[in-house]
């Protein structure tokens, strides 16, 4: 089964769920990472984040879901405005689920909130995406409306307060 985290840009938060969900993942899933006007760069403060939680971004790179190497079983949107945007007909009747998380690469503010900033949208994005991995996965393939239900509920889940992972 391939996932697709979709954002705007391609260069943060998708980038993260990507590296996260192919880090985590059983055998037999995998993640992709596109954006609907790609930046062509991905972010640094991402790379070096993800780079310190020990998780490999080796051959990711910013791209448009325009020529996407696979079709997606399932697109997660990342950001409100990928979320409103109509998915390219190729991808075809694709489950679609929206776990908005702010942009990190957006915050203006001394180093300190900065960096608070990505390690809030990295531990949303993970315990999102270690909610989905616990799922009984094989069960929800075969049923697409139950399945969209609990990625829908999941979109919801925020980390503890002060979680670090």
């Amino acid at each position: 089964m391939n996932v697709l985290f979709l954002c705007t840009g391609n260069s943060c938060r998708s980038l993260i769920s990507e590296a996260v969900f192919n880090h985590l993942a059983p055998m037999g899933w995998k993640a992709i990472s596109a954006g609907s006007q790609p930046t062509g760069r991905l972010n640094e403060r991402a790379l070096a984040l993800l780079a310190a939680k020990g998780i490999p971004t080796e051959g990711y790179y910013s791209k448009s879901w325009d020529g996407l190497p696979v079709t997606p079983d399932i697109v997660v949107t990342v950001c409100a405005s990928a979320a409103g945007e109509t998915c390219p007909a190729y991808l075809g009747p694709v489950l679609r689920t929206h776990w908005g998380v702010e942009d990190p690469s957006h915050v203006v503010g001394t180093e300190e909130e900065i960096t608070e900033a990505f390690e809030r949208a990295y531990a949303i994005l993970r315990a999102r995406i270690e909610a989905f991995l616990a799922l009984a996965l094989a069960e929800l393939v075969r049923d697409r409306a139950r399945f969209k239900a609990e990625l829908d509920t999941i979109g919801a889940l925020l980390p503890p307060e002060g979680c670090r992972p």
